[in-house]
C-alpha cells in the first residue's frame, strides 16, 4: 500500500516524463492566455467579436478552472482602465501608481478594484448573467482552481503542485503585471494615442497578442491587435480560425488606409479617410518630422549641445498638447535655430486641429485640409511636401 502511494506521488496517473509535464504546462497556460485575450478582452470587454456558445462556454469554464476570475469583474475593471487611463481613477496605471507597484502587485490591485461596487455597476453591463454564471462561476469562483489542483495532482503526483502553481501565477504575472505594467512603461509606439500604452514586442505569442498594447489602446474596439506587417497577433489567428468554422463573428477591426495616388486635390473622400485614419496620419507625420530633423542635424550640431539636441528631438516627436511649459520653452529655443522644425511643429498642430473642430461643417473642414496641403507643398521643406502629397491621396 505504501509503495503504491509513493509511486502515485512520484508519477501520478500518467507517469509522464519531465518534458511531457513541461509541454502540458505550456499548453494549458497558453489556453488560459487565449481565453483571456479572445473571450474576456476582445469579446466581453470590448465587443469586438461575437462568439458562438460552444467556445464561449468553454472559455468561461476554462477560466473558472485556471484563474477563478469572474467575467463581469474582469470586463468592468478593464473598461474602467480605458475610460480613466493614466489618471488616479485608473485601477492599475504605472503612471500614477508606479511601475513597481503594478508589476509586482497587479493581482492585488485587480482584487481591490473587484470589490468596488460602483465600478461593477457602471462598467460591468452586458456580461453573462445566466444560471451557471450566478450559481457556479461567480458564487464559487475559487472552487474551480481547487478542482484544477486536484486534476494536476492526479495527473502528475506531487509535481502536479508545481504545475498548478505555474498555472495560478501565469495570469497575475503576464496580464496583471507585464501588460498593465510594462505595457504602459516601456516599449515602442506605432501611434501617439492619448495614454502611455506601448507595444512590448512585435511578435504576440507568449501573451496571446496582448504584447501589442499601444495598437490596442489606439484602436480599442478592434478584434485584431497587430497593425504593421512585421507584427504578429496569435489571438487574431485563433479568432480567424473560429470565424472560418462558424464559431465567431468579427464585428470591428482597425481601419486600413487606402490611397489613390493619382489624386491631385483633396476631396470629401480624402477628408473622411484622413479623419478615420488620423492615427496613421500622425504616425506618418512623425516620420516626416524625423526626416526633417535628419536634414537639419548638421546645422543644429554646430549651434547646440548634443545633450540638448537629444532631449529636444524626443520632445519634437511628442504630441504637442502633452508638452509642459518647460518643454515648450525648450522647443522654442530649438526653433530659434531652425525655421524648418518650427514649421513642421506648427503644421502638425494645425493638422491635428482639423479633426478636433467638430462644430465646423464638412465644407469648412475640407477647405482647411486643402489650405493645409497647399501651404505644406509651398513650404520648400521636402519632407513636408512629400507628406502632403501622400495626405491628399487618402481615399
Amino acid at each position: 500500500m505504501l509503495d503504491a502511494v509513493l509511486s502515485f506521488l512520484a508519477n501520478g496517473l500518467t507517469g509522464a516524463s519531465t518534458w511531457e509535464i513541461a509541454a502540458y504546462a505550456l499548453i494549458v497556460t497558453h489556453i488560459t492566455i487565449a481565453s483571456v485575450t479572445i473571450y474576456l478582452h476582445r469579446c466581453q470587454a470590448h465587443r469586438a467579436l461575437d462568439l458562438h456558445a460552444i467556445p464561449s462556454h468553454f472559455f468561461r469554464f476554462w477560466l473558472w478552472l485556471t484563474t477563478g476570475m469572474v467575467t463581469k469583474e474582469w470586463a468592468a475593471i478593464h473598461r474602467k482602465h480605458h475610460a480613466k487611463c493614466e489618471t488616479e481613477e485608473d485601477p492599475h496605471s504605472p503612471v500614477t501608481r508606479g511601475i513597481k507597484k503594478v508589476l509586482l502587485e497587479g493581482a492585488e490591485l485587480y482584487r481591490a478594484e473587484s470589490k468596488n461596487l460602483e465600478t461593477m455597476e457602471k462598467y460591468g453591463h452586458g456580461t453573462p448573467d445566466d444560471w451557471v454564471e450566478r450559481n457556479i462561476y461567480t458564487k464559487y469562483s475559487w472552487q474551480g482552481v481547487g478542482l484544477m489542483l486536484i486534476i494536476d495532482v492526479l495527473l502528475f503526483g506531487a509535481v502536479g503542485l508545481s504545475v498548478w502553481a505555474v498555472q495560478m501565477l501565469w495570469i497575475p504575472i503576464t496580464a496583471a503585471g507585464i501588460i498593465n505594467g510594462i505595457g504602459h512603461f516601456w516599449g515602442y509606439r506605432n501611434y501617439d494615442c492619448a495614454d502611455a500604452a506601448t507595444n512590448i514586442f512585435p511578435i504576440g505569442i507568449l501573451i496571446g497578442g496582448e504584447e501589442l498594447h499601444n495598437n490596442h489602446h489606439t484602436f480599442g474596439t478592434s478584434a485584431k491587435l497587430s497593425s504593421k506587417w512585421y507584427e504578429f497577433d496569435i489571438g487574431w489567428l485563433y479568432i480567424r480560425i473560429l470565424e472560418t468554422v462558424g464559431l465567431a463573428k468579427v464585428k470591428k477591426v482597425a481601419p486600413a488606409p487606402k490611397f489613390v495616388r493619382e489624386k491631385t486635390v483633396a476631396d470629401f473622400d480624402t477628408l473622411q479617410s484622413v479623419i478615420a485614419n488620423r492615427y496613421d496620419v500622425m504616425a506618418k507625420y512623425a516620420k516626416s518630422v524625423k526626416r526633417a530633423w535628419h536634414d537639419e542635424a548638421e546645422h543644429l550640431k554646430a549651434r547646440l549641445e548634443s545633450k540638448y539636441l537629444k532631449s529636444a528631438k524626443k520632445l519634437l516627436q511628442r504630441e504637442p498638447a502633452k508638452l509642459e511649459a518647460p518643454q515648450k520653452q525648450q522647443l522654442s529655443e530649438l526653433f530659434a535655430h531652425s525655421k524648418v522644425l518650427q514649421t513642421m511643429h506648427e503644421m502638425r498642430v494645425e493638422l491635428g486641429a482639423i479633426w478636433e473642430r467638430s462644430t465646423n461643417s464638412r465644407e469648412q473642414l475640407l477647405h482647411q485640409l486643402q489650405d493645409w496641403c497647399a501651404r505644406a507643398e509651398a513650404s520648400g521643406i521636402k519632407s513636408l511636401q512629400e507628406f502632403s502629397m501622400r495626405l491628399r491621396s487618402y481615399a
